[in-house]
C-alpha cells in the first residue's frame, strides 16, 4: 500500500492587482504545510519537512521559529558536504545555532503540536541546486550523495518521483519524509526501473541521492527529459 504524507501542500496564487501596493506583473500567494506531532501530552513532537517557495521575509531560522511561538523548537538544514543536519534550536527562550534561510530551499522543523506553516508572499526566483556526491579525499570511497531540494513552482510537469529523478539525470533515489512514521519513504532506480514510485507536486521538499555531481535545473533547460 502506498503511504501518504500528512505534510499536505496547498498552493493558491492571487493576481497582484488584488494586493495593496503590488506591481501589476507580480504574483503573490501562499503554500501551506500541515505539520503533525506524534506522541501524547508534553511528550508530543514531530519532525516535518517544509520549504520556502515564497518571499516570506524571514532572514534567519529564528525568524521562522519566532513566527510560531511554542510550536517550533528546532529548524534543521541539510548540509550536503557533511551528509548531515545542522540545527537551530530554541532553548530557554534563546535560539542557538541560528543561520540564514534561503528561499526556494527545504528545511526540517520539529513541532511540539500540530500546526500549519505558511510560506506567504511573492514567488521566489527558481533555485539552482548544486547537487554533490561526497567521497573520501584519500580513498575516494563514496560517503554519500544525499541532497535536499524543493520541486520548483514552474515544474508542474514533474508529477512522480521518477520524473524528478530522470530530469536530474544522475539520481538513483528520491525520498520523501513521512511525518506520521517519522521516517523516509524512497523511490529507487535499480536496473533501469523505478521501484516504489509515488506522486510529487510543486513545492514538495524531497531528498535526492546523486551518483555524481550535478547542477539542477541545468542552465538554460526549460523542459523535462525523462528516462
Amino acid at each position: 500500500m502506498k503511504r501518504l504524507s500528512l505534510c499536505l501542500l496547498l498552493v493558491v496564487f492571487v493576481v497582484s492587482l488584488l494586493a495593496v501596493e503590488s506591481e501589476p506583473s507580480e504574483i503573490v500567494g501562499y503554500v501551506a504545510y500541515q505539520c503533525i506531532a506524534v506522541g501524547f501530552g508534553a511528550e508530543q513532537e514531530g519532525n516535518n519537512m517544509i520549504a520556502l517557495p515564497m518571499e516570506t521575509g524571514y532572514i534567519n531560522a529564528s525568524d521562522l521559529g519566532s513566527a510560531y511561538p511554542n510550536q517550533i523548537d528546532v529548524i534543521s538544514r541539510w548540509v550536503a558536504p557533511d551528509q548531515g543536519w545542522d540545527a537551530a534550536s530554541f532553548v530557554d527562550g534563546i535560539w542557538y545555532g541560528n543561520y540564514e534561510l534561503e528561499g526556494g530551499h527545504a528545511y526540517m522543523v520539529n513541532v511540539t503540536e500540530a500546526v500549519t506553516i505558511y510560506s506567504v508572499g511573492a514567488i521566489v526566483p527558481p533555485a539552482v541546486y548544486e547537487l554533490i556526491l561526497v567521497t573520501d579525499d584519500i580513498t575516494q570511497e563514496v560517503i554519500g550523495g544525499n541532497n535536499l531540494l524543493m520541486v520548483p513552482l514552474n515544474r508542474s510537469d514533474l508529477v512522480t518521483a521518477s520524473d524528478l529523478g530522470s530530469d536530474v539525470g544522475v539520481v538513483d533515489v528520491v525520498s520523501r519524509w513521512i511525518a506520521a512514521d517519522q521516517g523516509w519513504d524512497a523511490a529507487s532506480f535499480v536496473g533501469g526501473v523505478w521501484y516504489g514510485n509515488y506522486a510529487v507536486s510543486i513545492a514538495d521538499p524531497l531528498m535526492v541521492n546523486v551518483t555524481e555531481d550535478a547542477v539542477w535545473p541545468a542552465p538554460g533547460r526549460t523542459s523535462a527529459t525523462r528516462r
